[in-house]
């Protein structure tokens, strides 16, 4: 029983993989699920068994994505003491991260919102980037450096410009000028929004 729990976990994971990397290449609408299960060399009875259909993987895939961006953005501030210097250190490897990861790009910032629909991006989002924003303005808030009824509005507008920042970086011409500038500006904002 063990083995084909396994074996169907794998499977699982496999679809994933493979959906990640046409997703993101190809982007939702671009991506067929023939072409999926061509490429991991399943049958489409082994997708049903996992998934859905498309709709469903893609969310499997958005899932994945936002835990491993996760991942990496409290790597960037596990050992960050101060809470606003945690949210810079967070908002920075954010910009660097969007605006340099087409799986990031494609599945979170383009396709997710349309594909899923405005509520459930949503939901995701508040166990990920937005809830992670909200956290780190919070305790900005209870260390009395901004007003606690701001918080979660200010999260909102914070990752909304982070977000269409790292969409500029991602389309601009020149990655590392718009990289640098986007990283400038975001320090700005920070300090505007947060001042010593």
């Amino acid at each position: 029983m063990n083995k084909k729990v396994e074996r169907g976990r794998a499977t699982r994971d496999r679809l994933v993989e493979i959906a990640t990397g046409m997703f993101a290449e190809h982007g939702y609408e671009g991506t067929s699920i023939e072409a999926v299960l061509r490429t991991a060399e399943v049958s489409r009875g082994a997708l049903y068994h996992h998934f859905d259909g498309k709709d469903g993987l893609f969310e499997a895939v958005f899932e994945a994505v936002e835990l491993d961006a996760n991942r990496r953005l409290l790597a960037a501030v596990v050992d960050v003491e101060d809470p606003v210097e945690a949210l810079r250190a967070g908002c920075l490897t954010w910009i660097e991260l969007a605006g340099d990861d087409p799986v990031v790009q494609q599945v979170v910032l383009i396709d997710a919102p349309s594909v899923l629909g405005w509520q459930r991006w949503r939901e995701v989002e508040e166990r990920y980037g937005l809830g992670g924003t909200k956290l780190m303005l919070r305790r900005i808030a209870a260390a009395g450096r901004l007003s606690e009824r701001y918080a979660d509005p200010f999260a909102h507008m914070l990752l909304a410009a982070l977000n269409e920042t790292a969409i500029l970086i991602a389309r601009s011409d020149d990655a590392a000028k718009a990289l640098r500038d986007g990283r400038a500006a975001v320090k700005e904002l920070l300090d505007r929004l947060l001042p010593e």
